[in-house]
């Protein structure tokens, strides 16, 4: 695993007002906790944590943080987000130990097309994008690739399905399902809907406002 190492400052501000002008010299407010010692403030360089985080390829990134000449390895926990920029307004890191097990979340890919989808009409309904796994940080896959190509109409994949690398252990119910291969539930609606018409059309129609021969 290649390191990713950011350098980064101890934050002698805190509150609103600083933390804003830190984003206007393109920096970010962030912490780092855990590992059995007091929370730090920390300011980390913007353009350096985007880079790197574009090139690990995902959120179970593991960091090195070097302060001076303290060395901690982190992951992030938390990004908090401005939903009308989409700038990283906040981190929150976690020191870790690299020899100690970890519980992440780590994304699914699937690969291939479904045969129930390609030959047989069917919609490939994804239903858990990830799962729930225990490793070492150093062993942490940036994902998990599932082969849907040979399921289906009527088939699903589990949790127990998904290949695991070694020394990675799955941590959701090996039941859970992740996806399925079903049929076209609009095709379904309508088919109802059309029989719900042809019902309707076999009932007598009934005239409003004709009167009785007798009644003239």
């Amino acid at each position: 695993m290649s390191e990713l190492v950011i350098e980064v400052k101890k934050r002698e501000q805190l509150g609103s007002n600083a933390s804003r002008r830190l984003r206007r010299d393109d920096l970010i407010p962030a912490v780092v906790y855990g590992g059995k010692r007091e929370s730090v403030s920390i300011v980390v360089p913007r353009r350096t944590v985007l880079e790197l985080l574009h090139s690990s390829g995902g959120e179970n990134a593991v960091f090195e943080l070097t302060l001076g000449d303290q060395r901690r390895h982190a992951m992030v926990r938390e990004l908090q987000v401005d939903p009308v920029t989409g700038q990283i307004e906040h981190i929150d890191f976690q020191r870790i130990n690299m020899s100690e097990k970890v519980h992440v979340a780590v994304p699914l890919e699937l690969e291939g097309t479904a045969q129930g989808v390609k030959n047989e009409g069917g919609i490939l309904d994804f239903i858990s994008r990830e799962l729930n796994v225990e490793c070492l940080p150093g062993d942490i896959p940036p994902h998990l690739t599932v082969d849907v190509s040979a399921l289906h109409l009527g088939q699903h994949l589990e949790a127990k399905d998904v290949a695991l690398p070694e020394g990675v252990v799955l941590l959701d119910d090996p039941e859970r399902v992740i996806l399925t291969i079903s049929a076209p539930r609009v095709a379904a609606a309508e088919s109802e809907e059309d029989e719900g018409l042809l019902e309707a059309a076999k009932e007598e129609p009934k005239v409003i406002g004709r009167k009785d021969e007798d009644e003239d």
